[in-house]
Parts: structure tokens; C-alpha cells; sequence
């Protein structure tokens, strides 16, 4: 059993209610003797960095569980074939996580100043 990082963009036309129906269906995938999913977070509707399939929002989910790595094809494959998902990450979780979006760290271009030469 490994544990895993899985973030959705669904399309942000989708209601809660609907997407809800289908992570339990995706994770009734990962399930198995000792799979479990220890965390579900929905983001919400955000703004996407670049245009996905000409939409310029999604729904964004992470999710953390543990299950075998030998489910994860399978997974993969039924994940692709969804037209209303937008992209997904699976990831190795080797360290501690967060559900929570990270924050935004602004930073000065005073910085770069620094560096001239004086005359």
C-alpha cells in the first residue's frame, strides 16, 4: 500500500452534488482489503492557469488515499475516458500534506535592485 495525492479540475459547469457522484465512483476504483480515502478536499470553482478544452474555470478536488499501486492503471484509464474531467495528477505522497490550497506569497522587486553597481 502506498499513499497517493489525487487532484481533479472538473469542468466548473458541474454541480457539487454531480461531482461528488463521481469521485465515489472513481474511488470505488482505488478500493480494495486496505485501500482507504483518508481526505477529500473540493477546492471549488478557480480561475485556470491556461485554457483547458476552451474554458477558463474548474472545479478543483485533491484527494489523498492509500491503496495498491497495481490499481492505478485501471484508475488512469476510466479517469481519461471522462470528458467532463478536465485533467487530473496522481502523485506519490512521501511526506507530510496539506488539504489546503497553498498561500500566496507576494515578493518585492527591491530585491533586484540591490545588485547595480554604484558609479
Amino acid at each position: 500500500m502506498r499513499e497517493y495525492e489525487i487532484v481533479y479540475i472538473f469542468d466548473s459547469a458541474l454541480e457539487e452534488p454531480r461531482i461528488t457522484e463521481k469521485l465515489d465512483r472513481y474511488h470505488a476504483l482505488l478500493s480494495g482489503d486496505a485501500a482507504e480515502i483518508t481526505a477529500v478536499d473540493h477546492w471549488g470553482r478557480r480561475q485556470l492557469a491556461y485554457e483547458i478544452q476552451d474554458r477558463e474555470n474548474g472545479y478543483y478536488v485533491v484527494v489523498h488515499a492509500t491503496t495498491s499501486p497495481e490499481r492505478l492503471p485501471e484508475f488512469e484509464r476510466i479517469l481519461g475516458l471522462d470528458e467532463e474531467l478536465l485533467r487530473y495528477l496522481v502523485v506519490v505522497n512521501e511526506g507530510m500534506f496539506s488539504t489546503s490550497p497553498a498561500p500566496i506569497v507576494e515578493t518585492s522587486d527591491d530585491d533586484e535592485d540591490s545588485d547595480d553597481e554604484e558609479g
